[in-house]
């Protein structure tokens, strides 16, 4: 089948090797402009980019991806099916009508519509998640769904362990939605629930929440985005590795033993602001903390 690939991020770049190595090889691969990152904030290309040229496919850029010359270019790609998976940008009422594409969103919806599903399922507790393939629409993420798998949530999952198994299940999915080609079922109206971005507020680890919610933040963030706690007067502390020692426990930020804690949760790996990371204790070494 000729399929064309929307993406931008590492998830879905892992899922579009799994899919070109496929029957189901895609013709065309579209993904976001290069955007400067990092410190230097030098212009890098996105990972699907990296990933389709890697693989030798053929790559578009476009800054609206809704434009008439990128659906025209998509158009002559004459794909048999449009796949989409983190892009980042909402389609438009044209080309959601021409090619009624396929999402792979790793979650298992109702739950979790939205731009941050595997980070939502980690600070909420889930003890499932999973991936489903499904037929987009102008709704957020509420289309038909055509298949779904279900994923369990380990106690000490973080957003690297977790994405890397959904994205393998994606991937895997995709490919069966396209050999199989099932039905589609509407989504129920009940348990709904929305990822929202990631914001700096969604970051900061709070005195008075509860340690365990904290350490679910931590794990939720870890390695893309990053936790960080609040050192009084000394502006933020970046928080990578964090465990439970007190349930129930609040507090401000403290050294007690030689450890490093937010009330009830211990700091193990940290990063202050133009630092390394280092565990908490090389951290400590000739610094003066409550």
């Amino acid at each position: 089948m000729r399929t064309a690939f929307l993406g931008t991020s590492d998830f879905a770049a892992a899922v579009l090797e799994r899919l070109a190595a496929s029957a189901h090889r895609p013709v065309l691969v579209v993904t976001r402009p290069d955007r400067p990152r990092g410190r230097g904030r030098r212009l890098a290309p996105p990972p699907v980019a990296d990933a389709a040229r890697r693989l030798g496919l053929a790559l578009a850029q476009p800054e609206d991806v809704n434009a008439p010359e990128a659906r025209a270019q998509l158009a002559a790609a004459a794909p048999d099916a449009v796949l989409v998976c983190a892009f980042g940008a909402l389609l438009g009422a044209e080309l959601l009508s021409a090619h009624a594409p396929l999402n792979v969103h790793p979650s298992l919806l109702p739950r979790w519509r939205g731009a941050a599903p595997i980070e939502r399922a980690l600070m909420a507790g889930d003890a499932r998640t999973g991936v489903c393939i499904m037929r987009m629409t102008a709704g957020l993420d509420s289309g038909p769904v055509c298949l779904a798998a279900e994923e369990p949530i380990a106690a000490q999952d973080t957003y690297g362990t977790l994405a890397v198994r959904l994205r393998e299940r994606g991937g895997d999915l995709l490919v069966r939605a396209l050999d199989e080609r099932p039905s589609c079922a509407e989504q129920p109206e009940t348990g709904v629930t929305y990822a929202e971005r990631i914001v700096a507020a969604d970051r900061a680890l709070d005195p008075a929440r509860p340690p365990e919610a904290n350490e679910r933040i931590v794990r939720a963030l870890h390695p893309h985005i990053g936790a960080r706690a609040a050192r009084d007067g000394e502006g933020w502390l970046g928080v990578h590795r964090a465990a439970l020692v007190e349930p129930g426990r609040t507090g401000a930020l403290r050294v007690e033993d030689g450890r490093l804690l937010l009330g009830g949760l211990e700091l193990l790996e940290v990063q202050p602001p133009g630092g390394r990371a280092m565990t908490a204790r090389e951290y400590l070494r000739g610094r003066a903390l409550p």
